[in-house]
């Protein structure tokens, strides 16, 4: 998998691997980076640790080879458990291993984990966090799994987007093979590992100058001579194997420490195992997780602006837990809220907020010379984003707002349901940026289209980029919305953004199941999929609510059916091609590509090579189709109103 090179996106600062520009979601990030380091992948992926696997085995099919010249493996045996074991044995006979699971499959591996820490090989897992099925079915982001499996002896790092996924592939994997502990690397499933985001990937150079080889590693089994491991241990010897391992763990904290330092050193890029924004001085603390964690700093910021004292804890580390860097972060605050993706009523605080009481009340902070230890931060417990439910800036600056009225019940809160003890969200601010959003139905290509949209705006505007789908799991012919951000910096809300720019309707359902204007500022870009060949045409297919808008809008037209039943190759892609013409319409309409416009001949070169790096894999027919669809689309919109700058 070739990353796609813009060169003058990132500037390079003064270290000696900068990193690869690049357009990636969290899981193409993780591809990239373990079809470098690792030698093999034993796994059986579940959604929406999916994307992990079909890319590892993609690669390792077409030849590609690890930073060392080695060829890949590939093995998909019959279950998560199964995958988990033949890990075991990769890792025994001295070889560098990954896996990707998410949610039950994980749990299933439950039993292996414990084995392969126990037996101190240093694998590396990569998981896409999922909620578990407790009264329903649910694929999308929970941390339940991860804390279900917490105590089996595994490090464990959340990455709070695509670029942290790709960093902490490697931090986790030098840190394994130093404390020989094995690691997870986790992100929020669909969340991070769906998001194309723009992103530095790690050099070939630096996975070789951070790893070494892999025949480096401890080989504890020759597959050519048969050894038994795992015998049975009786009272006189399994406490004193157990309690021996002590020294493993005692050695995993500064393993990780030194690898995040050596990371910063060669990269620039700076980790630190529990992570603080705006936290020096704050009265008021979240504690959180993965990607909430960049939303919270928004929230934070516009706390700010109200006068209130507000940061952000993130644990980049939450095994091993450094308790007294927790205890040091948070000591100095009045109030502090832990914010998790679980819910455990039956215990005496969620999980993680159970580990932030912990390290306070130890005394860790007064043993490191910090005094006031003995004042404890009032400690509330709030639960949010269960089963990938939105988490926003107006829910998190609430948190804050509640933390500021402190002594206040409820101690333990709930964000965005209505239910016992939930906080009122405050007003969602505008998005930082650019953006699009589009009402679609899955099986439209639309995700695609948005996909190809992002890729060709980073190559031609050299901008941040920030592209995710929303939609559930029945995906084929159900709505489906997806956006597009582009801003001069990362964007960070890792939300709906609550005003756009462009909005793009592909089926006229979406004016009957809602409002897809809303949120849509003046002097927006409005495209309607319709027949209208001419303007006359198009205001006969609006809606009247629509219309009345209009001179407020760029309201752009395009008959895409048309143009999809003229080009498809085949009968079952009409459906599919669709979507695609509206990359020609942008192009036309939006403002953004205005002076692109004027830049022609570059303008379609770039887009020719940008679809057939899409699609080219399935073959040139469709490829040119495809690109034929984007010309069409840009010469057949029919527009009404002005095409602001």
């Amino acid at each position: 998998m070739q990353p796609m090179m813009r060169s003058e996106i990132l500037p390079a600062p003064s270290v000696p691997f900068p990193g690869i520009p690049g357009l990636q979601d969290g899981s193409g990030a993780i591809v990239w980076v373990e079809t470098l380091a690792s030698q093999g992948a034993c796994a059986y992926p579940i959604t929406p640790s999916t994307p992990m696997g079909v890319g590892f085995e993609a690669e390792a099919a077409a030849g590609k080879r690890n930073a060392w010249g080695e060829p890949l493996a590939f093995f998909e045996p019959e279950s998560e458990h199964s995958s988990a074991s033949a890990c075991e044995g990769f890792a025994l006979g001295g070889g560098r291993i990954t896996n990707f699971t998410s949610g039950q499959g994980l749990v299933l591996m439950k039993e292996v984990l414990h084995v392969i820490a126990g037996k101190r090989l240093p694998c590396v897992f990569h998981v896409a966090a999922r909620a578990l099925s407790w009264h329903a079915l649910n694929i999308h982001a929970g941390h339940d799994d991860i804390f279900a499996v917490i105590d089996a002896g595994w490090g464990v790092l959340f990455a709070r987007n695509a670029q942290e996924a790709a960093d902490l592939a490697l931090i986790a994997r030098a840190a394994a093979e130093r404390s020989q502990t094995p690691f997870f690397v986790v992100q929020d499933g669909f969340i991070t590992s769906h998001t194309l985001e723009t992103l530095s990937l790690p050099e070939p150079e630096l996975v070789r100058e951070l790893l070494g080889p892999p025949d480096g590693l401890n080989a504890l089994m020759d597959p050519s001579q048969p050894l038994q491991s795992g015998t049975v241990q009786n009272q006189d010897a399994y406490m004193r194997g157990r309690i021996a391992q002590r020294v493993y763990a005692r050695s995993a904290a500064p393993a990780v420490t030194d690898a995040m330092e050596r990371y910063a050193a060669l990269t620039g890029r700076c980790y630190r195992p529990v992570d603080a924004y705006r936290a020096d001085d704050a009265d008021l603390l979240l504690v959180c997780l993965g990607s909430m964690a960049r939303t919270a700093e928004v929230a934070c910021d516009h706390a700010r602006e109200r006068g209130l004292r507000a940061g952000v804890v993130h644990l980049t580390a939450l095994r091993p837990f450094f308790g007294a860097e927790v205890a040091r972060r948070l000591w100095r605050a009045k109030a502090v809220a832990v914010i998790e993706r679980l819910d455990a009523p039956l215990h005496q605080s969620n999980p993680l907020c159970t580990e932030v009481k912990a390290a306070l009340c130890d005394g860790a902070g007064l043993r490191e010379g910090y005094p006031g230890i003995g004042r404890l931060p009032a400690v509330y417990e709030g639960v949010a984003g269960l089963g990938g439910r939105e988490v926003t800036v107006g829910m998190l600056e609430a948190a804050f707002l509640h933390l500021a009225q402190h002594p206040v019940e409820p101690r333990s809160f709930v964000l965005g349901v209505h239910a016992g003890g939930a906080l009122t969200s405050r007003p969602e601010p505008p998005p930082e940026g650019y953006v699009l959003r589009g009402h679609s139905v899955g099986g439209f290509g639309s995700v695609a289209t948005n996909k190809l949209l992002a890729d060709l705006l980073w190559r031609l505007l050299g901008v941040r980029i920030r592209a995710w789908p929303h939609y559930g799991s029945e995906k084929k012919g159900m709505p489906t919305t997806y956006f597009l951000q582009l801003s001069d910096r990362p964007p960070r809300a890792q939300c709906e953004p609550s005003a756009v720019d462009f909005v793009a309707v592909h089926t006229p359902r979406a004016f009957e199941a809602g409002d897809p204007l809303r949120g849509l500022r003046d002097g927006g870009c409005l495209y309607v999929q319709a027949a209208a060949a001419t303007e006359d045409e198009l205001r006969a297919a609006l809606p009247p609510h629509v219309l009345a808008r209009a001179k407020r809008l760029c309201i752009v037209g395009l008959d895409a059916l048309r143009i999809a039943r003229d080009l498809a190759p085949r009968p079952d892609l009409v459906q599919r091609f669709q979507g695609v013409a509206l990359v020609g319409a942008f192009l036309r309409a939006s403002p953004l590509a205005a002076p692109l416009r004027s830049r022609e001949t570059e303008l379609w070169d770039t887009v020719s090579r940008a679809v057939f790096d899409q699609f080219g894999r399935h073959g040139k027919e469709v490829a040119a189709a495809n690109l034929e669809a984007v010309r069409r689309g840009f010469d057949e919109a029919v527009l009404l109103g002005e095409v602001r700058r």
